[in-house]
C-alpha cells in the first residue's frame, strides 16, 4: 500500500505499508499512463513500513500523477491516490 499524504514545494510525501527493500516508487502521469524515468525512490529500510519523500524536478509540468510502487522485479504492487501538480 502506498498512500499520498501531501504535496508541498514540490515534494511528495506518502506513507507506505508492506513494502520491501529494494522497492522502487515511481511517478506515473494520469493522462498518458507513462512512467517518468524521474524522479524515483528506492526503499532502503528493512522496515516495511514507513515515509518516501520525492522532490520533483522542474521538468515535471503541471498535470495530475499518481504514485506507484514497484517490487524488486519491477512488477506493480501498489498505487496511490491521483493528486494534482500545479
Amino acid at each position: 500500500m502506498i498512500n499520498f499524504v501531501e504535496l508541498e514545494n514540490r515534494v511528495v510525501s506518502a506513507a507506505y505499508r508492506n513494502l520491501m527493500v529494494k522497492a522502487k516508487v515511481v511517478l506515473v502521469d494520469t493522462a498518458s499512463g507513462h512512467q517518468l524515468p524521474d524522479p524515483v525512490s528506492t526503499i532502503a529500510s528493512p522496515a516495511p513500513n514507513g515515509w518516501v519523500r520525492i522532490r520533483l524536478p522542474d521538468s515535471i509540468k503541471s498535470g495530475v500523477y499518481y504514485l506507484l510502487a514497484l517490487n524488486g522485479h519491477g512488477e506493480p504492487v501498489a498505487q496511490s491516490a491521483e493528486f494534482r501538480v500545479d
